[in-house]
């Protein structure tokens, strides 16, 4: 059997287009056919998890049967009682899976885990935003064939954008008029070309033909170099262009499909701050971070009158958060520094807004402060990209190696 990345050769494309052919004529005559749906989102998962991956396959298929199973054990409880510690008990037990796929390769060596497989996380995301809005009341029903559809969408299994339950079940459920449906198709087969330009074109000269000569003549030089300045842009404009180009086509396929899954990327590089930037940059991940472990955290802190000061609980739940998000990319040093450079740059910007709000008669707002104001924040990204990158910890080994 074939094994296919998603989104990654032309290959993959057609049978995109061939497949979702019928899908596009049925919601033009206004009606929904789900069986083909789930026909051909079997299919993709097959190419996904199939030949050489078989066993992400195997481990994809127990992994949802458990989390199905406890997600309908606790909203059975739910509908009964509403015990604290019962929604804490379950909202570990749904993370233990992702726990050992990330813990495994700091203890075993770079091991991989064999329960891992492609978008463990972001299915992990939405079953615990869907445990939380159980919890919340917010999910009145469970409905076992919707909330498979829901946990393996294929456009966007492997690497999000994360969408929420409702809103999913909502466009799923709901059919849309003609109009409506032709304005997604339009934006769909936009974000599609979109993405073409942004992740075969743009991310190719920068990731692939730029980032080796550049990373090479920094390693060489060694130390801080204008070369290990060129390597910090090199590595965002392709982390940037790679990541949105794969985003827009997770998002084209979906509007395709008649499903408005949210945009993860909103020009993250035109933030006037770095707060500014997490409400653009990976949206569905920093919404949901902000949503279900901030948000909460921060009423869990003021309902038990743990701290008095609001400022010194907003600052406890921006290091929890990036702390968080930094482990969640992997236990290295390097991505847990990434998480708390970034709660320490909200923090501080949380400070510099409330100062300047108290003296906004003295400091000056006009087009070169905001213009400023966009070119320290793209730099304090840049340099977050850099220790994110690794390659600090490669210049580093290189050195002692030599």
């Amino acid at each position: 059997m074939i094994n296919m990345q998603p989104y990654q050769n032309p290959t993959y494309f057609m049978l995109i287009a061939l497949t979702l052919l019928p899908i596009v004529i049925a919601n033009l005559y206004e009606k929904k056919i789900y069986w083909y749906q789930t026909l051909i989102s079997f299919g993709f998962l097959l190419l996904s998890f199939g030949g050489i991956k078989w066993h992400q396959g195997i481990a994809l298929i127990v992994y949802v049967i458990f989390e199905i199973f406890l997600i309908k054990l606790y909203f059975n409880y739910r509908s009964k009682s509403n015990n604290s510690w019962i929604f804490y008990l379950t909202v570990f037990v749904a993370i233990i899976p992702l726990i050992i796929v990330k813990v495994t390769p700091a203890i075993y060596g770079g091991q991989v885990s064999i329960i891992g497989f492609l978008g463990i996380s972001y299915i992990t995301f939405k079953i615990v935003g869907m445990i939380m809005e159980i919890r919340d009341g917010a999910i009145k029903e469970f409905k076992l064939g919707q909330t498979i559809q829901f946990l393996l969408f294929f456009p966007t299994i492997s690497s999000g954008p994360i969408d929420r339950y409702r809103r999913f079940v909502g466009d799923y459920d709901n059919q849309l008029s003609r109009e409506k449906y032709l304005d997604l198709l339009e934006k769909g087969v936009w974000y599609i070309f979109l993405g073409f330009l942004y992740k075969f074109f743009i991310a190719y000269f920068f990731g692939t033909l730029l980032m080796p000569q550049v990373a090479q003549n920094a390693l060489t030089r060694g130390g801080i170099s204008w070369w290990l300045v060129a390597y910090m842009y090199v590595y965002s404009m392709d982390l940037f262009f790679d990541f949105a180009g794969y985003s827009l086509f997770a998002v084209g396929t979906s509007y395709i499909m008649g499903i408005a899954t949210p945009m993860n990327f909103n020009r993250p590089f035109a933030a006037a701050n770095i707060k500014e930037f997490w409400n653009r940059w990976h949206m569905s991940l920093s919404f949901w971070f902000r949503d279900y472990i901030y948000m909460r955290l921060v009423f869990f802190i003021m309902k038990n009158k743990l701290i008095k000061s609001r400022v010194t609980i907003a600052n406890l739940g921006y290091l929890t958060l990036f702390l968080i998000m930094g482990f969640w990319h992997g236990i290295t040093w390097y991505y847990i520094v990434y998480g708390l450079f970034h709660a320490c740059a909200i923090i501080t910007c949380d400070a510099w807004l409330r100062f300047k709000k108290k003296h906004r008669q003295q400091i000056p707002s006009n087009r070169f402060t905001k213009a400023f104001a966009i070119f320290l924040t793209f730099n304090t990204v840049c340099f977050s990209f850099l220790i994110f990158s690794g390659f600090l910890n490669t210049m580093m080994f290189h050195h002692i190696m030599k």
